[in-house]
């Protein structure tokens, strides 16, 4: 099948779904219902050819593979080329795109009940340009799909949102787009250095060590949003508040990945020696993000703040899996941002079927939740315990590799890093506690009804890939290792030797 275009397909069908979306007439709930069904199958077709593309990859190369490519030239003779291509470290962040694409507009069938067809076109406009970030081989196209993804996800907030949301929608694209003229400049910088937009020779190229240190700090200003590190994470609890909880999922699940994901594609290979010499800063931001935001958590009474500061503090796992540079830590930092894609999904998820039931996210409304609802109590609990990282589940590998690569460089980072750990457990089963345990003592809590039939389809792929990311983690990791094997041997070769970076760091 590799004369199929595989990825432009996955990355284009659902515009082909907005635009039949766009084509609706009727009256309302006639509208209302083909776009809901429109946009279910063509969300379902497109993850069922992302699985394909799992199932067509080949794990044993570390090359870009699905490789699409046609040259375009604009106004002045600039070139630029439609080059589209994945390897280990972007195929499952393409999976993870159609996957929680679908369960978020299956969410959303009955929750959403006014300019459906505009929410389901944004969806799918929006699924485009998440899946397209993630093929992108040319810094034009990848720059469109980046930025392209601000103007859906603002329109989710800001029209579908709470009570706030115009205020957290303007504050989550200034943040985000401010960031981001920054690593604009540094893209135009790296075309002027290397005389080409093709990201496959920017990867390659030997940037002199001064340049280095001015387009790494250009590209961390994006990239730094968008995990988003201390101090710049304050968009974050606000724009999980006011979104609906599709927008959360997709918000949590993917968007936060984009700078995880940039750090590695673009920070590590072509900025080796200014990446070195800013580990220090990265790992001190991070090991603040980890206890700070933690603690932060633990004093929250809304429960999507919660688990919106909660992500912060898992990704600075991220963070300092990504720059610690071991082959361990780098995949770790790839397998928790897989698992908190899915994890963090599922939990706001959880939320999301409260607040359909009661509409508020107030942890002290509810209790006693388990003599109702049985069967919400026990997914629940599955994916607290993924969210502290229970052995057998997808938190644990993640979080484990991570510490292990990263106490090769440094046993202080680490250990400080580890009583994060400490600190989940004590925030999410506090949570747990007050949410499903106790007495019921409110009368509209004893007519909350259990999970629905929609619901139970949702949760269960997401449970079912915690799971088996959990026990079964070398499905995840094999395709992944061969590309991050060569990622760390190029980047160890450009600084000179490991043992120099494990020396300058306590």
């Amino acid at each position: 099948m590799s004369h199929w275009p595989l990825l432009s397909l996955v990355t284009f069908l659902p515009l082909i779904g907005a635009a039949f979306i766009l084509m609706t007439r009727g009256d309302e709930a006639l509208v209302a219902r083909n776009a809901r069904n429109i946009a279910l199958w063509t969300s379902l077709v497109d993850f069922a050819l992302s699985v394909l593309l799992w199932l067509q990859f080949d794990p044993s190369t570390a090359d870009f593979q699905f490789v699409e490519r046609a040259n375009w030239v604009a106004l002045g003779g600039f070139q630029f080329a439609y080059h589209m291509g994945i390897d280990g470290i972007s195929l499952f962040f393409v999976l993870l795109s159609t996957l929680l694409t679908l369960l978020s507009i299956v969410s959303a069938w009955e929750v959403i009940q006014f300019r459906v067809k505009e929410f389901m076109i944004a969806f799918l406009v929006l699924e485009t340009l998440m899946v397209g970030i993630f093929c992108a081989l040319d810094f034009v196209l990848f720059y469109m799909f980046f930025e392209g993804v601000l103007i859906p996800m603002f329109l989710i907030i800001g029209v579908w949102g709470g009570s706030n949301r115009i205020y957290s929608a303007f504050k989550f694209f200034l943040y985000t787009f401010l960031g981001s003229i920054l690593m604009l400049l540094g893209v135009i910088a790296v075309y002027f250095e290397t005389g080409t937009t093709d990201i496959t020779v920017a990867l390659t190229h030997a940037f002199p060590a001064g340049l280095q240190k001015w387009l790494w700090l250009a590209f961390f200003a994006s990239f730094a949003v968008k995990v988003p590190m201390w101090p710049v994470h304050t968009w974050l609890p606000d724009a999980h508040v006011e979104a609906p909880t599709a927008g959360s999922v997709i918000l949590a699940g993917i968007l936060l990945k984009l700078g995880g994901y940039g750090f590695i594609r673009f920070s590590l290979p072509m900025f080796p020696l200014a990446s070195s010499y800013f580990t220090p800063l990265i790992f001190s931001l991070s090991v603040i993000a980890v206890i700070y935001t933690s603690l932060v958590a633990l004093a929250q009474i809304d429960m999507k703040k919660l688990v919106a500061y909660s992500s912060v503090a898992h990704m600075g796992f991220v963070t300092m899996g990504t720059f610690a540079v071991t082959s361990e830590a780098v995949q770790g930092a790839m397998i928790q941002m897989l698992s908190h894609g899915l994890v963090s999904a599922a939990l706001f998820l959880c939320v999301g079927v409260l607040y359909d039931r009661l509409h508020t996210h107030e942890i002290m409304r509810f209790g006693g939740l388990i003599e109702r609802m049985p069967a919400y109590a026990f997914v629940f609990m599955v994916f607290t315990l993924a969210a502290v990282g229970l052995p057998g589940t997808s938190g644990f590998i993640g979080e484990f590799l991570v510490l292990l690569g990263t106490f090769r460089v440094s046993t202080l980072y680490c250990t400080l890093a580890a009583t994060g750990m400490f600190l989940s457990v004590a925030y999410m089963l506090y949570l747990y506690r007050r949410v499903i345990f106790g007495t019921i003592t409110r009368a509209d809590l004893r007519g909350m009804l259990d999970l629905s039939p929609r619901e139970k389809a949702v949760f269960a792929p997401l449970l079912v890939l915690v799971l088996w990311m959990g026990f079964y983690p070398n499905s995840f990791l094999r395709p992944i290792q061969i590309s991050v094997d060569h990622l760390v041997q190029q980047v160890n070769a450009a600084t000179g030797a490991a043992g120099l970076r494990r020396a300058s760091l306590p």
